[in-house]
């Protein structure tokens, strides 16, 4: 194949991955109503996974806490090998059964928390020992899989599986795979940030403000949905509060109207 006819079929490879996904949303949604509810309650989120699974869960929680401003722990990936694995691979760590739950009892894992295994094979002993970990100590779980009848959907009270076919490259579940693990970790997250009030209409109120871009995006989120119309003044209320929620709640609690 030419290069343009590379990208186009690995192109229409990944189209199919959203089709696929959306037949597994009724499996998706209990998951989502579960994390949100115990996490009200107090508890957390954790993912564990094992190569390209393990990257895409630690990828997720990290974003969380910048997104939504969320405390750093409370939702938290977990790969096997630990953080060298995020950059090369570690021989055999996958196969490793019962390390995923001394990384979990790491984080004091217990019954208010989540636990969801991620794995494109749904065999990997890594996950699948954590799960089963997990269920014995009474902590409620969820998996992600790219193959119908996976193992670790055994291990899981609300197991995900999602059929993408074939990999354009034959084994490589970076690819379809990977791409449908990330689309679920997104609808996971966003849904349970939202119903967690961390989201108002569709804006990241809540967004730590780490660089000048975030806080242009907030000041221009504070101006939007109150009266105020000095780039300055809204700089300052923002700057002095660190969020555009709490300082969109002390503008319109009438301090500084």
């Amino acid at each position: 194949m030419s290069v343009a006819e590379i990208i186009s079929n690995i192109n229409k490879e990944d189209q199919t991955v959203p089709l696929a996904i959306s037949k597994a949303i009724p499996q998706i949604t209990p998951l989502i109503e579960v994390i949100a509810d115990k996490m009200l309650a107090g508890g957390r989120l954790f993912y564990i996974g094992a190569g390209t699974s393990g990257r895409l869960a630690v990828v997720d929680a990290s974003e969380c806490p910048p997104t939504y401003g969320v405390p750093h722990g409370m939702v938290v990936g977990i790969i096997a090998g630990g953080k060298e694995a995020m950059f090369n691979a570690v021989e055999f760590a996958e196969d490793d059964f019962a390390q995923a739950w001394v990384d979990l009892t790491a984080y004091n894992v217990n019954q208010h928390d989540v636990v969801i295994g991620i794995a494109a094979s749904g065999s990997t002993p890594y996950v699948i020992g954590g799960l089963r970990s997990c269920r014995e100590n009474g902590i409620v779980t969820g998996s992600i899989s790219c193959n119908f009848n996976a193992e670790i959907s055994k291990e899981a009270d609300f197991p995900i599986e999602v059929e993408v076919g074939p990999e354009f490259v034959t084994g490589s579940t970076r690819m379809k795979s990977g791409t449908a693990q990330k689309l679920i970790l997104n609808m996971i997250s966003t849904a349970v940030m939202i119903k967690l009030g961390r989201v108002e209409d569709n804006k990241m109120v809540n967004m730590q403000l780490t660089n000048e871009k975030l806080i242009a995006r907030g000041i221009k989120m504070l101006m939007g949905n109150t009266n105020i119309d000095s780039f300055e003044t809204a700089k300052s209320l923002l700057l002095k509060h660190g969020s555009v929620k709490k300082a969109m709640g002390e503008w319109m609690s009438g301090k500084n109207a």
